[in-house]
């Protein structure tokens, strides 16, 4: 479960739900409600959580695979496949562009 792999990463620092929700700008109870699988985090969300931990995104994604999957899971895990896709599109696109330049 995603939730539970961003629980399990709070825990393992030693923060508390209160803290952490303040420093993402978040209530807590929406914290609550993700780690406990209930709301799907946004993209700028966990890029957020990651940065406020010092862990990179993907291995955020990584982890939460060993926690389990619900289908709230892979519909976060599907929105950051497309996004990463359509970034590598641009990339390629801009590249294309340079080439014929």
């Amino acid at each position: 479960m995603f939730g539970e792999a961003l629980r399990l990463v709070r825990s393992f620092h030693d923060v508390n739900q209160a803290e952490l929700a303040d420093a993402l700008g978040i209530s807590r109870s929406y914290l609550s409600e993700i780690e406990s699988g209930k709301k799907v985090p946004s993209l700028d969300l966990l890029q957020k959580y990651s940065a406020h931990f010092s862990i990179p995104l993907s291995s955020l994604i990584l982890f939460s695979e060993n926690a389990g999957e619900s289908p709230r899971d892979l519909k976060v895990k599907s929105m950051l496949g497309e996004k990463a896709i359509a970034i590598l599109q641009w990339i390629e696109k801009k590249s294309l562009f340079k080439s014929a330049a």
